[in-house]
């Protein structure tokens, strides 16, 4: 353990290394004014500077005074978690109470008293090493975070584009870790299922539930793929999960969409989930795919109903959590047709990236995701129909 001793006088620093040294403290470090401190504490290298437990700060110094100085090491982020213990000869509350609203862990008064002196020391090193044990904790905690998003990303799936389709999505997380996820999975050589999820919350539960969903979805989406089959199976598991608060739910709301590239349909279930959009190759008005069921894992039971819309070559259907929704203002649906001004005005994929990485307007931060899927013109099966 190393003591940085700060005193303008020689006397005083030599009486509190004795002491120190008497108590088995043998590591110390010395500077004679605040300026002589700061050079030692940058050390050779800024970026490897001196490892010092304790700063033991005299009040009145010349140039810097210790409050000053105390402010300045606060302001610091390298420095602004070492414990200084204030040394003053002055008995006036109100510069103490400076001290200790400038950053100062405690105080010692001048002569000092030896006992004292080393039942403040330890106090504010038993402080340290529990601050100590926090950071290295949260250093922990930030590296698993990073791991785990890597993780949580890494079951996205790759943009698809082929002669007939394109799907791809814009997705951007809140926190380390996300609630909002994204699936497609290819059915057969005509037909596609996409999913569009969000789990309620924030932080790590809420991505723990997304992780969850993800894995029901690979799976049923796989073996069951139709709307309501998956979103049977998905409230089911939703449902079983067992909280140990009861007054904490966790559920989702999500839009679950299949596509026929074949007989040109669309059939989708859309459980308490912001609309859709299926924009139309000859730029008409776009249409809904609203809401029709509760969010899933509320309810034991529940109607599932999927609706069919009718496709053409060139559609865009798209799919979006409500982060996006962030960026507009106004009520929900004013913000629904603000979103369906701009996806009119804006396809390419620069413009819809801004979706995701601009500035919120309601000043919540929440994960943002948008689905965009297409279906090209002039498609081999495309053309076999015209033709027919």
């Amino acid at each position: 353990m190393t003591v940085l001793i700060v005193d303008d006088n020689a006397m005083n620093v030599l009486v509190i290394q004795e002491m120190l040294k008497r108590e088995g403290y043998g590591d110390f470090q010395f500077a004679h004014s605040a300026e002589e401190m700061f050079e030692l504490l940058k050390g050779e290298c800024e970026a490897n500077p001196p490892k010092i437990d304790l700063i033991l700060l005299d009040l009145m110094m010349p140039a810097m005074d210790g409050i000053e100085a105390c402010r300045r090491l606060q302001a610091d982020a390298r420095y602004k978690d070492i414990p200084v213990i204030m040394v003053t000869a002055i008995g006036d509350s109100r510069k103490l109470a400076e001290a200790l609203d400038a950053g100062a862990s405690d105080f010692v008064t001048k002569p000092i008293n030896k006992t004292e002196l080393l039942a403040r020391i330890r106090s504010a090193l038993r402080l340290k090493r529990e601050l100590d044990w926090h950071k290295e904790r949260d250093a922990r905690l930030r590296q698993e975070l990073m791991l785990a998003r890597q993780v949580q990303e890494s079951v996205l799936p790759d943009e698809v584009d082929d002669s007939r389709v394109r799907i791809r999505a814009y997705y951007q997380a809140s926190e380390e870790l996300a609630g909002d996820l994204y699936a497609w999975h290819r059915i057969d050589d005509n037909r596609w299922a996409i999913a569009i999820i969000d789990a309620m919350g924030h932080g790590i539960s809420s991505s723990l539930v997304s992780m969850f969903i993800a894995s029901i979805l690979k799976e049923s989406m796989r073996t069951l793929w139709s709307p309501e089959r998956v979103f049977n199976e998905l409230n089911r598991r939703l449902m079983g999960l067992q909280w140990e608060n009861e007054l904490i739910h966790y559920y989702c709301t999500g839009i679950y969409v299949t596509i026929d590239l074949e007989q040109l349909k669309l059939e989708y279930i859309n459980a308490g989930h912001p609309s859709g959009f299926v924009f139309r190759s000859d730029k008409g008005s776009p249409e809904k795919l609203a809401v029709s069921c509760p969010p899933l894992g509320l309810f034991d039971k529940i109607e599932l109903t999927p609706t069919i819309v009718s496709l053409s070559p060139g559609d865009r259907l798209y799919l979006f959590t409500d982060g996006i929704l962030g960026s507009f203002i106004g009520t929900d649906e004013a913000q629904l047709e603000q979103l369906t001004v701009f996806l009119h005005q804006h396809t390419d994929e620069g413009n819809l990236e801004q979706l995701v990485v601009r500035n919120p307007l309601d000043g919540r931060s929440d994960d943002r995701c948008l689905v965009e899927v297409e279906l090209k013109s002039g498609g081999a099966n495309y053309e076999n129909q015209t033709e027919a």
